[in-house]
């Protein structure tokens, strides 16, 4: 216990006659002289706590008279030199804490005096030798706790039958626990605890008489607590947590008068809390957290007088808090949380002035929360997710050393006290989701160690305080769904630890502050739903570890900065729709890569979409939609539903139309118009055609009969030939006028007296002809 440095002189073998060399607890180094075998007088050898290396010096076997080697603490290593069990009449051995390996090689049948052995925190591995003991071993400590010991219970240890205490935790045991455990009746500390056992609680334990503490803590041991536990009466600690054990807390355990310590955290126990708990008159910590217990806190846990600690968190307990807990006046810790307890708290628990930390969150408990506040010596007090209701009392602010007050998602009104201001060991303020009224008490200026200040979902107004800029510590700031307005103060720029800032949903407005930059630290910035307006101060660029930024419906306008492109760690969310933002999308944001959520929509954006947003593979959720973009979406687009791009008309490409297809839709638009003028024209040109052959055809016609007329003068037939011309040409008229045949006409002799009825006979067949045109 000095401050000796250098090395061990080799000249100490000089002292001849020395029994007893102790230098623990100084600054020793180097190794240990091989010099110190010519010590054969030496019975104590004590360098624990130094700095020593090397190896065990094998002369260290030479020193006979040795009967205390304590060695602990210094950073040895390699193996223990199997020549040391020649020391027949060493006592004690400590080697722990250092960083030696290899197997066990000493043996305990050699040691025969042996009667403390301690190799813990070490490297040692396998198992322990199978000749490791015998009958009239003297071993009382075995100490081989935190090693890389594996196997199953070493049943050799059996036989060591003067055992007191066996610590074989933090190895890599397994396998089942031996049910004649009850051999080692001289037993008072039994540590199996972080292994990997399997298997059932031994009832023979409950043989074991003398026991005082059994660890069997973290492994995977299953099945109840056999009743014989009860026997234990000189029990004092009792640690099952991390295990899977199951059924009911046996009532045999309150039999164990001699209980201080209970700890069943993480199993499966159900069933109630036997209502014998207050036999346990020496009881400190009841540990059930974790468990599937049911039922009501037995109101004579409550006489149990000297409890300090009751854990019952994590069950499915109900009721309401014993009355009983009154007479507790010795209890610092209670946590309750997550249950389904109920009703007002007992006006009687303000009398326990020692408690520091209450947590009895995530209940049903009801009325006022007075009766938590009688201490003064409150460190912890969390409430969150109750029907508590009233105001907060101005008596909490006497614990003075107050550090976590959590009274969340309750029913509490009134102003948040100004005697605040005197709890200046706050560290994290949470009175969000209640109904609190009123301005923030420029008091809490004065708590410069608070690093979380959540004050969301109430009905606070007024203006944000400049003066949240001088809290220095400040890591977490959310003022969302509340009443402020105005600015936001530049101050805030001087929060250089801020790492979270939600202004969300209240009214206040103007620009984004500039020296919102200072806040490098910044992960998420939530400012959307107010009435912000103005540019997006370029500054932004600077909040390098910004992952989460919304700033959704405002009235920013101008264009999206091209410097959020810089902003590479932005994972979350990126959110600026419902702005007014204009102008094209910058291609930097195709740098995000680590981007899930793009939401832009509903601004007015326009032109196309950069191809470098292609790159953002990250991204599962995207909208555009409702702005003026335009042309080709970039292919790794097309996974996405065709509603990220609604109320933009000109896009195009997956899991849109084509382009060629968009670019189609707009031709057949005009072609449809084209096609109503040129069948018009086609109509009207058709019926300017026909006019002119009927003309034409008429005219033909006209031409023909008067050809016939004249050439009538040249013959002078007889009246019956005539008749038969005329009939002939009847005939063929009407069968000319069936077969369209008018332009093949033959033209007969007629006489010079029969021009009158030739001429009389023209009119008719003309007027046929147009009758027979019309028709056709």
């Amino acid at each position: 216990m000095n401050k000796l440095s250098g090395l061990i002189p080799e000249a100490i073998h000089g002292c001849e006659e020395l029994q007893k060399f102790a230098a623990s607890n100084n600054m020793l180094e180097g190794t240990i002289p091989s010099s110190i075998v010519l010590l054969k007088s030496l019975q104590i050898l004590n360098l624990a706590n130094n700095s020593l290396s090397g190896s065990i010096p094998v002369e260290l076997s030479h020193l006979f008279n040795l009967r205390y080697l304590n060695l602990l603490g210094n950073i040895f290593d390699g193996e223990i030199p199997s020549e040391l069990n020649k020391l027949a009449q060493l006592e004690e051995l400590d080697l722990s804490k250092n960083n030696l390996s290899g197997s066990i090689s000493l043996l305990n049948t050699q040691l025969k005096n042996l009667e403390t052995l301690v190799l813990s925190d070490n490297a040692f591995t396998g198992s322990i030798p199978i000749k490791f003991c015998l009958n009239n071993s003297s071993l009382q400590q075995l100490i081989l706790a935190r090693n890389k010991l594996s196997g199953e219970f070493p049943l050799e240890l059996l036989r060591c039958s003067s055992l007191q205490q066996l610590d074989l935790s933090d190895n890599s045991f397994k396998g089942e626990l031996p049910r004649s455990l009850d051999k080692l009746e001289e037993l008072t500390d039994l540590l199996l605890n972080n292994n990997s056992f399997t298997g059932s609680f031994p009832p023979e334990i409950g043989n074991l008489s003398k026991l005082e503490n059994l660890f069997l803590f973290d492994n995977m041991i299953t099945g109840k607590i056999p009743v014989e536990i009860g026997k234990l009466q000189t029990l004092s600690a009792i640690y099952l947590y991390d295990n899977q054990m199951s059924g009911s807390i046996p009532r045999e355990l309150t039999n164990c008068s001699g209980l201080t310590e209970i700890d069943f955290f993480g199993n499966h126990f159900s069933g109630s809390i036997p209502e014998t708990m207050g036999k346990l008159k020496n009881l400190v910590i009841l540990q059930l957290r974790q468990n599937d217990l049911s039922g009501p806190i037995p109101a004579s846990l409550g006489y149990c007088k000297r409890l300090q600690q009751i854990a019952l968190a994590d069950n499915k307990l109900s009721g309401s808090v014993p009355l009983t807990f009154r007479f507790l006046s010795e209890l610092y810790l209670i946590t309750l949380y997550n249950n389904s307890f109920k009703g007002p708290l007992p006006p009687s628990l303000f009398q326990l002035k020692k408690l520091r930390i209450i947590n009895f969150s995530h209940n049903k408990f009801s009325g006022s929360i007075y009766p938590l506040t009688g201490s003064n010596s409150l460190t912890a007090l969390d409430l969150t997710n109750n029907s508590f209701s009233g105001p907060i009392p101005s008596e909490l602010a006497m614990s003075r050393n107050l550090s976590r007050l959590r009274l969340a998602h309750n029913h509490l009104t009134g102003n948040i006290p100004s005697e605040f201001g005197k709890l200046t060991e706050l560290n994290f303020l949470d009175l969000s989701f209640n109904s609190f009224t009123g301005q923030i008490a420029p008091q809490l200026s004065k708590c410069a160690k608070l690093a979380h200040l959540l004050l969301s979902n109430n009905e606070l107004t007024g203006t944000i305080p400049f003066w949240l800029g001088s809290l220095q510590e400040i890591g977490e700031l959310d003022l969302s769904s509340n009443n402020f307005n105005g600015t936001v103060p530049a101050e805030i720029g001087n929060c250089s630890k801020l790492l979270k800032l939600s202004l969300r949903g209240n009214n206040l407005s103007g620009k984004i502050p500039p020296e919102i930059g200072n806040l490098t630290a910044l992960n998420v910035l939530n400012l959307q739903r107010n009435s912000f307006s103005g540019n997006i101060p370029s500054t932004i660029q600077q909040c390098k570890k910004l992952y989460e930024l919304r700033l959704s419906e405002n009235f920013f306008t101008g264009s999206i900065p091209a410097d959020l492109g810089r902003l590479t760690e932005l994972q979350v969310i990126l959110d600026l729709s419902k702005n007014n933002f204009s102008g094209e999308i910058p291609p930097s944001l195709g740098n995000l890569l680590k981007l899930e959520r793009l939401n832009i929509s509903y601004n007015q954006l326009q032109g196309q979409v950069p191809a470098s947003l292609g790159k953002l593979t990250s991204l599962h959720v995207l909208n555009l939609s409702n702005n003026h973009l335009q042309g080709q979406l970039p292919l790794t687009f097309s996974g996405f539903p065709p509603s990220s791009f609604l109320g933009n008309a000109k896009l195009c490409g997956p899991p849109l139309l084509s382009c060629s297809e968009l670019s189609g839709q707009k031709v057949k638009r005009l072609s449809n118009t084209a096609v109503v003028v040129i069948i018009t024209a086609i109509v009207f040109t058709s019926a300017v055609i026909c006019l002119i052959m009927l003309y034409i055809m008429l005219r033909i016609w006209l031409n023909w009969r008067q050809v016939s007329i004249s050439n009538s003068d040249n013959g002078n037939n007889g009246s019956d030939q005539q008749k038969r011309e005329e009939e002939k040409l009847v005939y063929e008229d009407d069968h000319k006028r069936r077969n369209g045949e008018f332009w093949r006409v033959t033209v007969p002799s007629q006489s010079q007296g029969e021009v009158q009825n030739h001429i009389l006979h023209l009119k008719m067949d003309s007027k046929a002809m147009n009758n027979t045109l019309v028709r056709v």
